[in-house]
């Protein structure tokens, strides 16, 4: 028997918490359901100890603080990642469960799907859009809907993850990560409504937006280095030619350099251009290595195993 953990991150959810624990029971009745409070100021803790849950703390703030320690301190062999505001359907759970088991999935992401206006901030909808192309034009397109909240991960997949982030910034370096080693995985559309009143979203548009932005930028200096910095070099290269061509073609017609310093400043581009692909090639041959050592970390742990779902 596989066993399932319910894993609920908060943060000043009293309003919610009881609920999806409720939802997620009823789901999965053979499920442990973890909730780890993030220093919530309201009674968060109390009403999941009432509800029957697990309850851990971690003291760092941040969600990608709370999601590194609970895949470091829960033993399952598949997890259910859900947020704490009641606006994921439980009741997919069972089904998505079942997908992961039956193809040996290492991941199975809820994309969200609501024609309540209220549920989906228009900030929040441009902004998922643009994070969710810049990942798939970078590392590859399998996901709609990179900033999910709900997953269901195998243990292969939580116990190599790294979990480097502090923030809301984790749910990229989640998907990047499956996207890099090729991992088998599969996207399905879930409902997504409302909050309950009460329950207020701690995202914050531009703050998180910019960081999660930085941390699209970070993964693909760190997982596809040959082709950032040939990017890089590419803008270099060219300020350079920019700048060099006015002189050459004064050079040819009067034999004189007399714009010296826009010279050395041309030569000083081209001379970055060229250590920004030696730095890509070197950089190349260090993230080989790293994604073989992730690799064989991952095929380390078993696939998961067909079973009927919460059982």
């Amino acid at each position: 028997m596989q066993r399932t953990a319910v894993l609920i991150p908060c943060y000043n959810e009293e309003a919610a918490i009881a609920q999806v624990i409720s939802d997620f029971r009823m789901a999965l009745p053979m499920a442990d359901i973890y909730v780890f409070d993030n220093n919530s100021k309201d009674k968060t803790i109390e009403v999941a100890k009432q509800s029957g849950a697990i309850v851990r703390t971690e003291k760092l703030q941040g969600k990608g603080n709370v999601v590194r320690r609970m895949f470091a301190d829960v033993d399952a062999d598949i997890y259910v990642l859900v947020d704490g505001d009641s606006t994921y359907d439980a009741a997919a759970a069972p089904a998505m469960i079942d997908m992961l088991c039956k193809n040996s999935l290492d991941m199975v992401n809820g994309a969200r799907i609501s024609t309540d206006k209220a549920a989906y901030r228009r900030g929040h909808k441009f902004g998922n859009k643009m994070m969710t192309f810049m990942v798939s034009l970078i590392f590859g397109n399998r996901f709609r809907d990179i900033l999910s909240g709900y997953r269901i991960l195998s243990k292969r997949f939580v116990k190599s993850f790294p979990a480097l982030s502090s923030g809301f910034e984790i749910e990229t370096e989640i998907t990047v990560h499956a996207l890099e080693l090729n991992m088998p995985i599969e996207e399905v559309d879930t409902n997504y409504k409302e909050r309950p009143i009460g329950s207020q979203s701690k995202l914050s548009t531009f703050k998180d937006g910019f960081r999660i932005l930085w941390m699209i930028l970070v993964l693909a200096k760190e997982e596809r280095p040959m082709y950032f910095f040939l990017l890089l070099a590419s803008v270099f290269g060219a300020a350079s030619v920019i700048l060099v061509f006015p002189i050459v073609i004064e050079f040819i017609n009067t034999g004189l350099v007399p714009r010296i310093p826009s010279a050395i400043l041309a030569l000083g581009l081209m001379i970055i251009a060229f250590l920004s692909i030696t730095c890509g090639m070197i950089l190349e041959t260090v993230t080989r290595g790293r994604k073989e050592f992730k690799r064989l970390r991952y095929l380390d742990i078993p696939a998961p195993q067909s079973t009927e779902a919460g059982r």
